[in-house]
């Protein structure tokens, strides 16, 4: 039996993160898979972090990354770079993740040279091509030209079965950030981070903060920021610990409003081992991200996503997320009503979540495996419990 040879293409934090598993889960068939990496490094700094974390050493490094670099930049450097990687390593298929701008252009590469594509965490929307930006027709783009289709939930089967993706070609696998949380995630696990030293966890109910999309950029920001500098000061068991963005716009208007605050941490971002502690230890996330919504309600946390729309409606249905946006009175609202009704708590804590099982990597294994004929079986999808 031929080993298959299968590319997986990164360039960023988050990709990195939910394509670690599905790495190292084909590195140990060696007998069915020859399972090589590139990396574009869209995102240097923070991708080397998780590299570094999970053992993962690139068979190619394109190493894009510029200052104030564009949209256009990124595209071009990726593609033209992927090209070349493509044709010299001839993989069987190439697996993409999720939705950024190395999500669409190695798919879209890969695509002009006729190598199959699987799309990992596939048939997320929000149905607006503008929110998030430009994550969603960079997903819709990669769905059109993906083979295979790795969907994490029912809702994204759904969503990709109105857009006529062929059912044969559409598995549920649930979320691969599940299956690197829980490798992650330890009890005993120790901040190496001076400023997090000074955190009370034990007597303080700590609100986990990140806010950093383009479409929060100015007012909406400012909006977010007040009602947290109120909020404290409302309630002397509270602390927000906020790993701010390195976008000096983000950083000078949260040292603006925030800055001076006590009990308030603004710190640099986080590596993911750990950002997924603290998160761990957290009371309340606030985020306008969008793994966090798939993460925090598997370590049992409450998350109020401060954006208008959501491409994870699942969390939103099952209780675990709550949509507020970036209006003050809303946000003051709902953490409001976190802090001081525990049923409310409890219903958001305890609610089932979604979005996977730890098993993700797995399936897509087992489903890598029935494309490609090596089994007769198509793998269960991931049904949530």
């Amino acid at each position: 039996m031929p080993t298959l040879k299968i590319l997986t293409v990164f360039g960023t934090r988050p990709e990195a993160i939910k394509m670690a598993p599905v790495v190292k889960e084909l590195r140990r068939y060696p007998e069915e898979f020859n399972c090589q990496v590139a990396v574009t490094a869209q995102h240097r700094e923070m991708l080397d972090q998780v590299l570094k974390l999970f053992k993962i050493e690139p068979d190619y490094d394109l190493n894009i990354m510029q200052p104030g670099q564009k949209l256009e930049d990124i595209t071009t450097r990726a593609l033209n770079g992927l090209s070349e990687v493509f044709r010299l390593s001839k993989p069987d298929m190439v697996l993409v993740h999720g939705d950024t701008t190395t999500t669409f252009v190695a798919a879209l590469a890969a695509f002009y040279q006729q190598i199959p594509i699987g799309h990992v965490e596939a048939g997320l929307r929000t149905g607006d091509r503008y929110a998030p930006f430009p994550e969603e027709i960079n997903r819709r783009l990669a769905g059109v030209l993906a083979d295979l289709h790795f969907a994490p939930t029912n809702t994204a089967r759904s969503n990709l079965l109105k857009e006529a993706i062929p059912e044969k070609n559409i598995y549920v696998t649930g979320n691969t950030v599940i299956d690197a949380l829980k490798a992650t995630v330890k009890d005993d696990y120790n901040f190496k981070i001076p400023e997090l030293k000074g955190v009370d966890f034990a007597k303080q109910r700590i609100i986990l903060v990140t806010a950093h999309r383009r479409e929060n950029w100015g007012e909406p920001l400012e909006e977010i920021f007040t009602a947290l500098r109120d909020l404290v000061e409302i309630y002397p068991d509270v602390s927000v610990v906020f790993p701010v963005h390195y976008n000096p716009k983000i950083r000078q208007l949260a040292a603006d409003i925030l800055g001076k605050m006590d009990r308030v941490f603004l710190i640099d971002p986080l590596d993911y081992q750990p950002f997924v502690n603290l998160m761990a230890r957290s009371y309340i996330v606030m985020t306008d991200s969008g793994g966090l919504q798939e993460e925090a309600p598997s370590l049992g946390k409450p998350v109020l996503v401060l954006r208008e729309v959501t491409e994870r409606p699942e969390a939103v249905r099952a209780g675990t997320v709550r949509l507020v946006g970036t209006n003050y009175k809303n946000i003051q609202k709902s953490v409001k009503e976190l802090l001081e009704d525990k049923p409310i708590y409890d219903s958001m804590a305890h609610a089932v979540n979604p979005y996977g099982d730890g098993n993700a990597s797995r399936r897509i294994r087992e489903a890598i495996s029935h494309y490609f004929g090596l089994t007769i079986a198509r793998p269960e999808d991931f049904a949530a419990k």
